[in-house]
Parts: C-alpha cells; sequence; structure tokens
C-alpha cells in the first residue's frame, strides 16, 4: 500500500520517466519482500535491517553502483514516508553506500563512427535503411538519451533552422542544434516515412515497419546490430553515441557548461566524468610523442 502511494507521487507529482519509476518499483518490492523474512514491516525498518540487506547484496555479487542505486531508492522512499508522517525518523540516516570503483565511459571513435557512417553497405536507400541510419545519426550527433529518441515527434525537429526541440528528464525542454547533413537525412527520411502511406499516422519521428511509434528495445536492438560492425565491446548501446557524442566535443574543444547543456546534465558533476576520457588521450599521445615517455 505505501509502496504504491509513492509510485503515484513519482508519476503525478515528480513526474519522472516511467523506467525511473519501474526502477523503483522493484527496488522497493525487493526490499519488501526481503524484510518479511524478518517479519518486520516496512513502517518499522531498521538501519540494521537496511545494512543486514546490502551484504546479502554484496554476497550475491551484486555491483556497487546497483546497490547504491536501491538505497537511493530506499532514501526516497522513507523520505516520502516522512512528509505523509507515517514515520518519525528515516532508517536511512545511518546508511552509507558502498564507494564505486570509477569507470571510464566506453567510446566509439570518430575514426570508428567515420567508417561506419561512409560505408556503402550497412545502411540500404529505403525506408528501414534510411530510419536506421537517422537513430545512429542522431544518437551520435545530438547525444539525447534513448528514451528521449523514443518520444521525438516530427514536429519536434526544425530542418531550416537545423535544431531539434528535447524533452528530457523531469519534463526538462532543452534545444539542440544539428548539422546540415543531418537535417537533409531527417527531411529524406520524413518524406520516406510519408510514402509508407502507414495505416497509423504516428505522430513520432521514429516508427516501426507498421507505422507504429518506435519502443526502446526496438532501437536498442538496431544500435547494438549496427555498431557490431565496427566495435568489439560487449556493451553496443545507444548510451555509448552519447558518451561519444559528448567526448568528441570535449576533445575538439568544446567547454564544459556548453556539453552539459547539450546533454541535458542537471549537475556539472555528471558532465566531468568526460573529462577522464580526455585525459586518457593526453596521455596516449605525450607517451608516443615524448621521447622521454
Amino acid at each position: 500500500m505505501f509502496i504504491e502511494r509513492f509510485i503515484r507521487y513519482l508519476q503525478f507529482e515528480k513526474r519522472f520517466s516511467p523506467h525511473t519509476v519501474t526502477a523503483y518499483k522493484n527496488d522497493l518490492d525487493q526490499f519488501s519482500q526481503y524484510i518479511v523474512s524478518f517479519q518486520s514491516e516496512l513502517l518499522d525498518v531498521t538501519h540494521q535491517h537496511v545494512r543486514t540487506w546490502i551484504v546479502s547484496l554484496m554476497d550475491d555479487g551484486i555491483e556497487a553502483r546497483t546497490i547504491n542505486r536501491k538505497i537511493s531508492s530506499l532514501r526516497s522512499f522513507y523520505k516520502f514516508l516522512q512528509r505523509e508522517d507515517l514515520i518519525g525518523n528515516s532508517p536511512m540516516i545511518y546508511v552509507r553506500a558502498p564507494k564505486i570503483p570509477k569507470r571510464l565511459p566506453i567510446v566509439i571513435t570518430e575514426q570508428k563512427m567515420d567508417i561506419l557512417l561512409d560505408a556503402q553497405d550497412v545502411f540500404s536507400n529505403d525506408f528501414h535503411g534510411i530510419r536506421d541510419r537517422l537513430i545512429i545519426e542522431l544518437l551520435y550527433g545530438t547525444g539525447i538519451r534513448l528514451s528521449e529518441l523514443v518520444n521525438l515527434a516530427d514536429n519536434d525537429i526544425n530542418v531550416y533552422e537545423q535544431q531539434i526541440k528535447v524533452l528530457g528528464k523531469r519534463n526538462k525542454e532543452r534545444i539542440i542544434p544539428i548539422s546540415k547533413p543531418l537535417a537533409k537525412l531527417v527531411g529524406d527520411y520524413q518524406l520516406q516515412k510519408l510514402n509508407q502511406n502507414f495505416d497509423n499516422k504516428s505522430s513520432a519521428l521514429i516508427v516501426t515497419n507498421q507505422g507504429n511509434k518506435v519502443y526502446a528495445k526496438f532501437i536498442y536492438r538496431t544500435v547494438n546490430l549496427v555498431l557490431s560492425f565496427i566495435s568489439t565491446h560487449d556493451k553496443k548501446s545507444p548510451h555509448i553515441l552519447r558518451h561519444s557524442f559528448a567526448t568528441s566535443l570535449l576533445n575538439r574543444g568544446a567547454d564544459l557548461n556548453a556539453i552539459k547543456e547539450l546533454l541535458g546534465h542537471s549537475s556539472l558533476a555528471a558532465t566531468q566524468v568526460y573529462t577522464h576520457n580526455s585525459v586518457e588521450k593526453l596521455k596516449s599521445i605525450y607517451k608516443q610523442a615524448h621521447p622521454k615517455a
């Protein structure tokens, strides 16, 4: 009951994305099932319950990053219960999150992306091929998130002004410029889509072969398949193209605050992770070029 109230709060007051809401619900359901073994209720949870749960997750080999997300879910949940005057003190005030080892974002180099986008045998010239190319070029050329691409509408694209309007996390709107070739590709795709004469006239920019609004797994599968031509990484997700976009801008001298705005980050700290990639590049250049390296 309390979890359902919290989920409604996230959906209708906080306006979190469906993906984020699902993650919160899964974390809370998992914790709720765990404390049943203590014959305890959510309102009676203490910090000892939470700590033993964290230990059990560690014993199961769950990564620190995932555990921290679950802890964050619990913090938000018990903060909500406090706000609703259902509990006094939160059990989370004595809980510390495990340290997360720093991990550099995986990126695709500009050279590999050029090879992919210049290849003649990757994308066909029909509706399906132009759509798949557009998926890759939008993700790599704008740095938008998977969910933002899924929800992008035809009227969010201004081909003449060469910009797109994106609705990001917490319904925060931002404008992202696009290149002239990308604007042309959008126009070519929209013409191809119009010529398909779909029964379902979806307002979404990217649609399936049947003309329906595209879904996240479709985008993921498309990106995974296309990137397999140039990448041997196990992970070939849309987010890698977002990392590649940001890293390319930084390597070419873009201001960190400008990259933050383009990515839709609420904090500069989230953007600063890309500086590590640039430092690694500088180290590589140094080792290759300096006589004493």
